[in-house]
């Protein structure tokens, strides 16, 4: 079997990550790769790593990136959101290439973004091509793993879903997006701006809730910080005692007045316990808990890569991690 040529779109602490993974792997190699730093365009990937490629140049657009090279597929690790993800994917599917992508809203976009849903599963059908978004959370820990739990059941009342982890141990930018470090004051006013949050939960419950059969008649999405209650650090960040050390987030999904998903998802740095925990209320309780938890930065690259084999093989569309094969190591 050939090897799976990637091309690789985004560079950031996430993107390079990917691309060392994918570096250790046999039966699959970046031929292309593409960010819009300047500072970045120009350079080989073996500048932003020894241990990456040093033929690999990358360039500003996916036009230039793959002129000379053929590609099977691309990792796409960019944006969270669909508003700004929705242009990039379809620029790359216009070229008939298959898609990973590392986007939280993209996980399941059809409730809350229907319309760039649809535009990107049409094009996509068009250049018979798939794409999915996928990760650790969501993708994996809170949706798509509890969802395959039921599969041992007859009836299903209620899923509820823990992931609590000390983010110590995770990226700058993650701790920065937990608002690992703010003041209360800053902490709020980041919430109020929408930018300081866990992106997924509410696409979580609705993929929960369509593979359910449920139809939800409200959810609700509810952020409140951690305080630290003495000063804590990581290797890049101080918090203060006082400040915040991370957010915890949680999500319900209701039929009338009964919550038939909670999901609850904390991350601080000095969080005491790491652990996640599915628990399913139905015939039978299921009850599963991974302790120590997964480690999210290593789990969403791995996952993002072990995805491709997946979505080369699907129809084509705009898919789920439900809708496509399940997905393993490979």
């Amino acid at each position: 079997m050939s090897k799976i040529r990637v091309l690789q779109v985004g560079l950031g602490p996430l993107g390079l990550k990917v691309a060392k993974f994918i570096s250790e792997r046999k039966g699959i190699d970046i031929v292309a790769a593409v960010d819009k730093n300047p500072s970045l365009i120009g350079q080989s990937l073996f500048e932003l790593d020894p241990s990456l490629s040093s033929q690999v140049i990358i360039k500003k657009n996916i036009i230039e990136a793959i002129a000379q090279t053929q590609v099977d597929v691309a990792v796409l690790t960019t944006v969270s959101d669909m508003e700004r993800i929705t242009p990039q994917v379809i620029e790359i599917l216009e070229q008939q290439i298959p898609i990973v992508s590392t986007c939280e809203e993209l996980s399941y976009p059809w409730d809350c973004a229907p319309e760039h849903s649809a535009s990107i599963d049409q094009v996509a059908r068009d250049n018979q091509v798939a794409v999915v978004g996928t990760g650790v959370n969501p993708g994996f820990l809170m949706d798509a793993l509890p969802i395959f739990l039921t599969s041992a059941c007859q009836h299903v009342e209620k899923i509820k879903v823990r992931r609590y982890q000390n983010a110590s141990f995770r990226r700058l930018p993650f701790q920065k997006k937990i608002g690992a470090g703010l003041s209360l004051k800053e902490f709020g006013n980041k919430k109020e701006e929408g930018v300081l949050r866990h992106v997924g939960l509410t696409e979580s419950m609705q993929m929960i809730a369509k593979r359910m059969g449920w139809h939800l008649t409200k959810t609700e999405d509810i952020i409140s910080p951690v305080i630290a209650k003495d000063p804590v650090s990581s290797n890049d960040l101080k918090v203060k005692k006082g400040d915040c050390a991370g957010v915890q987030q949680i999500g319900r999904a209701y039929i009338n007045n009964t919550v038939k998903i909670e999901l609850d998802f904390k991350a601080a740095i000095g969080e005491q316990e790491s652990f996640d925990e599915i628990t399913i209320v139905g015939s039978p309780n299921i009850q599963s808990r991974i302790e120590g938890g997964v480690n999210g930065d290593i789990a969403t690259s791995a996952i993002t890569i072990n995805t491709i084999p997946r979505i080369l093989e699907a129809r084509p569309g705009l898919k789920t991690m439900m809708d496509i094969a399940p997905v393993s190591f490979f």
